[in-house]
């Protein structure tokens, strides 16, 4: 019988149990004699030879010996117990038993319904000498015990003695017990049946007294498995000793007996005994680490009417798989609901909101995201039928008196989920998607100067199928010091591969239906990266969102011997010390089959160092981990390290274990973070961060005199790589940030898919406008009413947190408001007093060269007690659906995106930011929603002067649309950056074919007409020739302009004709831009080349037109002329340059450097 177990049943008869105690004494009822000698006892380390899974947390004294021999006294006066939370163990409120001359103990049984046993360490207080400390003298031993056994099982009995000195320890122990057999069981009806051995008085097993079985078990990545369970029937039989070894006497090898091996963070696994007819048997088990459980299933939103049915339905996996489902309608718990599916019959108006599930098993616990249930009455309208305002500009020679302004209302149908015809069938996902759109529209005749524009208005919304759509993501990977791409490395999924990246580190990948949160893992065939995780934010609705992926250099291994301790420093800020050290001592590497490694090892190990804040981009996944009761919680980095092991000769890669972490705790500056700092590993399949430990405090001798204070924790480094050095931080909030088309900051001028991303910093003490070091990156996608970024914030000191926050559209950086050289409210969005509060400031409030693309605020949490506080721009944690349902009129932060000289009209208006604003009409510019045209024609204009030129696009072949207007588009030209009197344009039109009806298609009646006095020179002869031979051919009697009947097929640079088709609008305009301006038909370029790839060459005069512009007038609101003249002229030399290539690196320089004097003295006017 092994030693803890006996152990076990002396401390359970002998001690008490206790709940509301930490500390326990030899003997408690002694006077005050017992204490006076304190000053000659110091308590012992902690230690923590178990865990609580199985029965219990067992903290044996024997077992504690058995491992640290030496550290111990054979007499402890007392014991201390506390988790490893450091929670003593009186406060966490479980029945624990404990006595200094056995251990501590903790089972799970106790604890109550649903509760299990804190993971414990304890601490014994011992002579400071126990060589000079004089001995007590023991008293006789008492009797045996009864034996307590019953019939057919092994109790024991014990015996006591007591120490007869009051001041002087005695050495030994002050119980001993012996193993003893219960009465012999009479007759009973067992079944069982055995081949070999007997029956044992529990019916369950076959026992053989002469067999030994000698097992060996590995934890993931061949490390040894110490503290390992073994179980058969549910009862524990033995743990895996130092070594990973365990030794079972008595168990039959017929190869019927199961057993479970099982290992905190480790999936349990089943074993046979095998058949054997030696007198032992060998076993060796490989554990795999234990998955958390992951949502790959949300409940999806549903409308229905009363009286109808309605299921949702959640589907979690993990490894062991979830065993309860809980249901939740607004958060209050669903009785009676245990499975991963809810079904609602007979639905009522009460039963209307958010339903969401929580999965819970051995893995933990996780929760799903909220799905809405809409319950309509029976005869209510499923959609709101009247639509809501929304604002178009209109051609700058089409003003409207009645509204004196150029914008007409056209109205919208705001998109959401709606009850449409659906079946009585209970599914998780209904067979057809409905969704509020737009039922019946109306032609309206705009007067312009001399011509009338037609326009479709939306005169009634009603429920019909949702428009299919995809969502695509998009960027390039680069390094995050040079921008240097990566070039052909693999994109994985879910460790699959789904894409790769290109040339120029370009990536386009369709995200898969129902998914929620994107994970993908980017992988250097070159080995000159870290491999890096990102959970990439796209648009549920449809269309393409663009990131930029910054990728952390790997650092150049270093050479150790396997055989000696290896300390390695992390952390080469200029001028500070290094933050983190890796300790690896002698013999912890290991193979991949579990074999010690013994030689030279290349060590490479990558910090992200938190202090230099050029590296918050690069930062791994989005910094989140799964809290114990499933709630995805935030994370505050103090440093992220990759770890690549290999033997020097072969390249084998090698795991280490029991590597030692230390954190400077003088890096930490926010002391309520020491006492929660933790260790975390990356999931790279779910990109959520999970723990690997807690860190201690522990003060280190560095030299003779210097002593510093560090963080220690213990790891193993297995088949996970990436590491994190984090507190969980629960002082949260959301910023409200809106991203505009233009400066005017109008609400129909919002634009989705933007990136807004933000980076947390923690200010140095007492400098609040200096941040120290970052601790969290965030970003998010807008949509049609912004976006709401997550942040830490805090209530009690504004400036405990600062941040930055930045936007990005298709790889162009966003202008944000300026603060210099005078805040104004108005325009940023956000009222005073609480503006100044938040300490807003634009990048080059100090410096004007600066690039104008960010601005930094005090996360200053908004006080519950101050009105001006509570509408905006930030939000407490628990009013996120505040936050995301703020009316434009609350306050928010705003970015503009400063477009180029253009102007689209459509006579259908369509949203290029929301594929599900497409409308089926035969005038619609796009006429598929999920196959995007774009085409393009390059003219060349001989001129000083740059010149604006308009395509017309109309009906030209097809019955339904013939000589109607698709739309309108303006493009003012482009000066030859060698050629003063030389521009060039790239001119948009309508593509021909098939309309919605995909019935028959149609040639657009394309006009390309210059603005001013202008002359056709010639037109490309391969493009004439096309024309000619593919009739019918337009007339092309007024020399001004140019009339085509668009040709059908996608010609190429030849004839001056771009055309790129694509699943996103913006997309496929960019790449097409990208080849126009460079004049080829599979190139890109930022600089218009006028030469190359042209389809037309007009000639105008050298006046240039004197009255404003269709450009200028679009830029800025009435009573704003000079100020728009004055930027049109600055404007000059950048539009030189295309903004915001799809493939291109972008020039910060070039983009940030706007003139900004000019701009600086616009304000100022």
């Amino acid at each position: 019988m092994s030693v803890w177990p006996l152990l076990l049943v002396v401390g359970v008869t002998a001690t008490t149990a206790a709940t509301a105690q930490g500390s326990w004494r030899r003997d408690r009822v002694s006077g005050p004699d017992v204490y006076h000698s304190q000053d000659n006892y110091e308590w012992t380390t902690w230690f923590n030879v178990d865990h609580p899974g199985g029965r219990g947390d067992y903290e044996q004294l024997e077992a504690i010996r058995f491992y640290y021999r030496a550290r111990v006294c054979d007499t402890p006066r007392a014991l201390e117990a506390r988790t490893t939370d450091w929670i003593p163990a009186r406060d966490t409120g479980e029945k624990v038993h404990a006595d200094p001359t056995v251990g501590f103990w903790c089972l799970n049984d106790e604890q109550g319904p649903g509760r299990n046993c804190s993971n414990y360490a304890v601490r014994f207080l011992c002579p400071k000498d126990t060589s000079a400390t004089a001995q007590g003298a023991w008293g006789p031993w008492s009797d045996w015990s009864p034996c307590p056994a019953l019939c057919g099982q092994v109790g024991v009995q014990v015996r006591s003695r007591n120490c007869q000195s009051q001041s002087l320890p005695c050495s030994g122990s002050k119980l001993e017990g012996k193993a003893c057999n219960g009465p012999e069981c009479p007759g009973t009806d067992c079944d069982l049946q055995c081949e070999i051995g007997r029956v044992n008085a529990e019916c369950d097993a076959c026992m053989c007294q002469d067999h030994i079985l000698l097992g060996s078990v590995r934890s993931s990545g061949g490390l040894t498995a110490v503290g390992a369970t073994i179980l058969r029937s549910g009862k524990l039989l033995t743990l895996t000793d130092h070594n990973g070894h365990f030794r079972i006497p008595g168990l039959c090898p017929d190869g019927n007996t199961t057993l479970v091996v099982s290992l905190q963070g480790h999936t349990p696994v089943n074993i046979i005994v095998p058949y054997s007819t030696e007198r032992t048997s060998v076993l060796t088990v490989q554990l795999e680490r234990a998955e958390k459980l992951r949502v790959l299933n949300n409940p999806e939103n549903k409308a229905r009417r009363e009286g109808q049915t309605a299921a949702f339905c959640c589907k979690v996996t993990g490894t062991p798989e979830p065993d309860k489902y809980q249901w939740f309608h607004n958060n209050s718990l669903l009785e009676k609901q245990s499975g991963s599916t809810l079904v609602l019959k007979d639905l009522h108006a009460e039963q209307a909101g958010e339903y969401y599930c929580r999965a819970s098993g051995p893995a933990g616990a996780i929760k799903t995201k909220p799905a809405t249930l809409t319950v309509l009455g029976k005869d209510e309208p499923s959609c709101n039928p009247k639509p809501e305002s929304h604002l178009i500009r209109l051609p700058q020679d089409c003003y409207q008196n009645s509204s004196d302004s150029f914008y007409y209302d056209v109205g919208k149908c705001p998109t959401g989920t709606c009850a449409g015809q659906l079946d009585n069938g209970i599914r998780c996902k209904d067979s057809v998607a409905y969704c509020c759109g737009v039922k019946k529209m109306e032609e309206r005749q705009l007067k312009c100067q001399g011509y009338q524009l037609p326009t479709m208005v939306v005169s009634e919304c009603g429920c019909h199928k949702c428009v299919d759509t995809k969502a695509v993501v998009r960027g390039r990977a680069i390094a995050a010091d040079t921008g240097e791409p990566m070039r052909f490395g693999h994109i994985f999924m879910n460790g699959v591969r789904v894409s790769r990246t290109g040339y120029k580190g370009t990536f386009s990948i369709q995200v898969p239906p129902d998914t929620e949160r994107l994970v993908l893992t980017f992988v250097d065939n070159m080995q000159k990266f870290v491999n890096t995780t990102k959970v990439l934010p796209f648009n549920t609705r449809g269309g393409s969102i663009y990131h930029e992926i910054k990728l952390l250099r790997k650092k150049a291994p270093v050479t150790i011997s396997s055989t000696e301790t290896n300390t390695l420093e992390l952390g080469d800020v200029e001028g500070q010390d290094p933050m983190v050290q890796i300790q690896i001592p002698p013999n912890s590497f290991y193979k991949q089959n579990g074999e010690v490694f013994v030689g030279n090892v290349n060590a490479s190990v990558t910090f992200l160092d938190p202090r230099d804040v050029s590296t918050a981009a690069a930062a791994q996944s989005d910094l989140s981990f799964v809290g114990d009761e499933g709630d995805t919680l935030p994370l505050r980095t103090y440093g992220m390290f990759s770890v690549d092991f290999s033997g020097e000769e072969g390249g084998e890669p090698l795991n280490a274990g029991e590597v030692k972490v230390f954190l400077d705790s003088a890096q930490v500056k926010m002391p309520e973070h020491l006492n929660n700092m933790k260790l975390w590993s990356l999931n790279p399949d779910t990109g959520l961060w999970e723990e690997e430990g807690s860190l201690q405090m522990e003060k280190k001798r560095r030299g003779k005199r210097e002593e510093r204070t560090f963080l220690i924790g213990n790891m193993e480094i297995r088949e996970r790589r990436l590491f994190n050095l984090d507190v969980p931080e629960n002082r949260r909030c959301y910023v409200k940030v809106r991203a505009f088309r233009s400066e005017r900051f109008m609400p129909s001028e919002q634009v989705e898919g933007v990136v807004v991303s933000l980076i947390n910093m923690e200010p140095t003490a007492g400098f609040s406008s200096n941040p120290r070091a970052w601790g969290r990156f965030d970003s998010v996608i807008t949509g049609s009413n912004g976006a709401c970024l997550p942040a830490f914030c805090d209530e009690q000191k504004a400036d405990a947190y600062s941040a930055y926050v930045m936007a990005n559209l298709g790889g162009e950086e966003l202008e944000a408001v300026p603060s210099a050289p005078k805040l104004n409210p108005n325009l940023i969005g956000v009222p005073q007093p609480y503006l100044g509060k938040l300490n807003y400031r634009r990048t080059d409030h100090e410096d004007a060269r600066v690039k104008k693309t960010a601005f930094s605020i005090n996360m200053a949490k908004p006080s519950p007690n101050t009105a001006e506080e509570s509408n905006g721009p930030i939000y407490s944690f628990e009013n996120l659906k505040e936050c995301e349902e703020a009316p434009f009129s609350a306050a928010h932060f705003r970015f503009s995106r400063v477009e180029g000289d253009r102007y689209d009209y459509n006579t259908v208006p369509f949203n290029e930011d929301d594929p599900m604003s497409w409308t089926e009409d035969y005038l619609s510019w796009w006429p598929k929603p999920m196959e995007y045209r774009a085409c393009y024609v390059k003219v060349k204009l001989n001129s000083p002067h740059e010149i604006n030129v308009r395509s017309r696009n109309m009906g030209g072949t097809h019955p339904k649309t013939v000589g109607q207007l698709y739309g309108l588009r303006d493009t003012r030209s482009i000066r030859d950056m060698d050629q003063n009197t030389v521009s060039a344009v790239c001119l948009e039109f309508k593509c021909s074919g098939m309309l919605y009806d995909q019935d028959r298609v149609d040639r657009t009646l394309v006009k390309v007409i210059p603005q001013g006095s202008c002359k056709r020179d010639s037109v490309n002869s391969i493009l004439q020739e096309y024309l000619v031979n593919h009739l019918p051919l337009a007339v092309n009697n007024d020399t001004n302009e140019f009339t085509m009947l668009a040709p059908l097929d996608p010609l190429g640079h030849n004839y001056g004709i771009y055309t790129v088709t694509d699943q996103d609008p913006r997309t496929a305009k960019e790449i097409a831009l990208g080849r126009c301006f460079d004049g080829t038909s599979d190139g890109t370029s930022r600089v218009m080349k006028s030469n190359e790839g042209v389809a037309l060459t007009f000639t105008c005069g050298d006046r240039e037109a004197t009255h404003q512009n269709v450009f200028q007038a679009l830029q800025n609101p009435a009573g704003q002329s000079i100020a728009s003249v004055v930027r049109g002229e600055n404007r000059q030399n950048r539009r030189r340059q295309r903004g915001g290539g799809v493939n291109a690196l972008r020039s910060s320089r070039r983009r940030s450097t706007r003139n900004p004097m000019g701009r600086r003295t616009q304000t100022t006017s």
